[in-house]
């Protein structure tokens, strides 16, 4: 326990259900302002028996989430779980502007065509981790359209330009004599104004969302309300254990991918990382995970801890059958062995080339690369090895296997 924590355990005799509850609040996350505020407003509800109002807000920038999405979509299920009423709000009026944080560059706003679209599919997704039936679903053109022009003139007048260039990004920006756009200072406030709007008592987001999640605070007193606390979660790594789980980097977890695919990738990362993977995704308790740390001192395989962490994802992401199913394909690959659903191609022109084979198979990016993959070995056709870079491919059916995970059953003619 921190002394910040020991101070607050002696100045308030915090009942056990408080302390429960700020231990479920705390694990995992990077930062809870301010903490004494925090177990007023947690005292005021249990005495009251109203729930805080937690607010989770998300751009619909794209269509698909991945695991790093829902680290913070795991703490709103466990303040839920606490009985707290949780707010979903879809920020299909920031998303036109488009949220500047951690760019060098302006962020392209999306169309309201893209974002209907990609909003569409967002909730069904968070559907998955939340409780739907116990969340309250939002959206932040409810109040930020009705603002109108005089309205955001108003809003705008609660900031100041000094403040906004506190923000590291704005900073590194202007000093690189990169441009800032005027409307880029208003996503933060629109952000802010959300609290406002849903009277928010906890706000969460990722590390880098800081700035933002403050201005809500700041301007929550301005319209007399009592400030919202805010909680930071981690941005979680993704599959190569350095940079954080993205699309654009390749590193990432789908949550609608395929089960088998979910199971492999989470058995890829290393016993360093899996522990991470643990504490920001999985629903295990404090205790449990700590038993689970003592056991591999003690000797056990994390592998085995890596195998049971990658069925619970799998089992929430789709059921407890795909996910007995992607152990026994898992298996079945680790022996060498062919998964038993693989995608089927269809190809003509034999014979064809290996390196063309594979780039239309969508097995390699290139010829290129496919060739690179031949003179390492990682290309397997019904389960030998090819090394021949030059080899043609007569008509006929075949599984063809590049790497580790990527297999297709090849009908050329």
């Amino acid at each position: 326990m921190n002394s910040t924590s020991q101070h607050l355990t002696q100045k308030l005799p915090l009942s056990e259900t408080i302390q429960h509850a700020l231990s479920v609040t705390k694990r995992g996350a990077d930062e809870l302002l301010i903490e004494s505020e925090f177990v007023q407003k947690l005292t005021n509800s249990e005495k009251s028996g109203v729930p805080l109002r937690i607010k989770l807000g998300l751009d619909p920038t794209a269509p698909d989430l991945h695991l790093g999405h829902t680290v913070v979509l795991n703490k709103m299920r466990q303040l839920q779980d606490l009985g707290h009423q949780v707010i979903f709000l879809i920020g299909d009026f920031t998303s036109m502007i488009g949220d500047p944080s951690g760019r060098n560059i302006t962020r392209p706003p999306l169309s309201r065509e893209q974002i209907e679209e990609n909003a569409k599919s967002y909730f069904a997704q968070a559907s998955l981790v939340l409780n739907p039936e116990k969340t309250e679903i939002r959206y932040n053109s409810e109040w930020c359209d009705p603002l109108g022009a005089r309205g955001m003139i108003q809003l705008a007048s609660k900031h100041t330009v000094a403040r906004m260039m506190e923000r590291d990004d704005f900073t590194k920006r202007f000093k690189a004599g990169t441009p800032i756009s005027i409307h880029e200072f208003l996503y933060p406030l629109m952000q802010g104004y959300d609290s406002v709007a849903l009277k928010s008592d906890l706000e969460l987001g990722g590390t880098d969302q800081k700035f933002n999640l403050l201005v809500g605070r700041e301007l929550q007193k301005d319209f007399g309300q009592e400030p919202q606390c805010i909680l930071t979660m981690p941005l979680l790594e993704g599959l190569d254990g350095i940079e954080k789980m993205s699309k654009s980097k390749g590193n990432y977890i789908g949550i609608t991918e395929p089960g088998n695919t979910i199971f492999a990738k989470i058995m890829s990362i290393s016993d360093v990382m899996m522990w991470r993977y643990y504490e920001l995704l999985s629903s295990c308790s404090l205790n449990e995970l700590a038993e689970y740390k003592r056991a591999v001192q003690e000797g056990k395989n994390p592998r085995d801890l890596k195998v049971a962490l990658a069925q619970e994802i799998v089992t929430r992401f789709h059921s407890k059958r795909v996910a007995e199913d992607a152990l026994t394909d898992f298996m079945n690959r680790s022996k060498g062995g062919i998964p038993d659903h693989i995608p089927l191609c269809q190809l003509s022109g034999a014979p064809l080339g290996i390196g063309q084979l594979l780039k239309q198979a969508n097995l390699c990016a290139s010829s290129s690369d496919a060739l690179r993959m031949v003179d390492q070995g990682g290309v397997r056709m019904n389960g030998e090895v090819i090394r021949d870079r030059g080899l043609q491919i007569s008509a006929g059916e075949f599984v063809v296997q590049v790497g580790k995970r990527k297999f297709v059953k090849v009908t050329l003619c």
